[in-house]
């Protein structure tokens, strides 16, 4: 089955920053689109980032000029630059792809457990 691990989730303080990675394992067909979350406790899961099959990206507007997606394909992996955390930028991130498991299987989205990022002030 499709697995998605997330790394590089910990601890930094205001203005530092932290590369989060997300590799896609196991059964994997083709993979369209690859996608950052994140979710703070009382608060509803938003979109950070994603980043299409041809590489164009979007972001919130909360994080534009700060963080920066990108992804290998070779590696099946998406990565996230987080640069100038804030406070407010502390949640649990997601990694998303909207991906095909099998030639015969329909597009699905597949989650990763999450990793935990703490700015301090």
């Amino acid at each position: 089955q499709v697995q998605l691990v997330e790394s590089g989730g910990g601890l930094v303080q205001a203005g530092g920053s932290l590369r989060l990675s997300c590799a896609a394992s196991g059964s994997i067909f083709s993979i369209n689109a690859m996608s950052w979350y994140r979710q703070a406790p009382g608060k509803q899961r938003e979109l950070v980032a994603s980043i299409t099959s041809t590489s164009r990206t979007n972001y919130a507007d909360s994080v534009k000029g700060r963080f920066t997606i990108s992804r290998d394909n070779a590696k099946n992996t998406v990565y996230l630059q987080m640069n100038g955390l804030k406070p407010e930028d502390t949640a649990v991130y997601y990694c998303n792809a909207e991906l095909r498991a099998h030639w015969s299987s329909p597009f699905g989205n597949y989650w990763g457990q999450g990793t935990q990022v703490t700015v301090s002030s």
